[in-house]
């Protein structure tokens, strides 16, 4: 009956030094990358092709000329298929360097879109005609994260 206990003693030392590699190591299994905003896009009826052209144009000119400047680090444009009405039809996904590039943002494209439209009044008209083509059903942010 000794031998046994001592065995058990034994075996659950044996474990428990088996076992403290995984416990010894405190830190976070990954790291923290990149953040994108997943804008959901439904297309107004008979507006799919117009709304993409204006993507591969203007749309295009646009999120270059952030690339370009730093401001984010890379888009994409999804097509899905609608499951119902109120679901998208298109996904933009525009990547940021962390959360805070987002910040301040709006000034910072201010000289990009004044290129593009000329005045903050010509920009402001853009987005309301842009209205016509399509409705944003929602955004949201999400981030990457990297396993170790």
């Amino acid at each position: 009956m000794k031998l046994s206990y001592v065995a058990t003693i034994a075996v659950a030392t044996w474990s428990l030094g088996a076992l403290s590699p995984v416990f010894a190591d405190d830190s976070k299994s990954y790291t923290e990358g990149p953040v994108s905003e997943v804008t959901s896009i439904r297309t107004k009826p008979g507006m799919f092709d117009a709304y993409m052209k204006w993507m591969d144009t203007t749309g295009k000119q646009l999120r270059e000329e952030e690339k370009k400047a730093g401001l984010i680090v890379d888009y994409a444009v999804y097509a899905t298929r609608p499951r119902s009405p109120g679901d998208p039809d298109i996904y933009v996904v525009i990547t940021y360097k962390n959360l805070a590039a987002m910040d301040g943002f709006e000034d910072r494209v201010e000289p990009i879109t004044k290129k593009i439209w000329s005045t903050r009044d010509a920009a402001n008209k853009a987005a309301v005609d842009r209205e016509s083509l399509r409705e944003i059903l929602g955004s949201q942010i999400i981030r990457q994260l990297n396993l170790k």
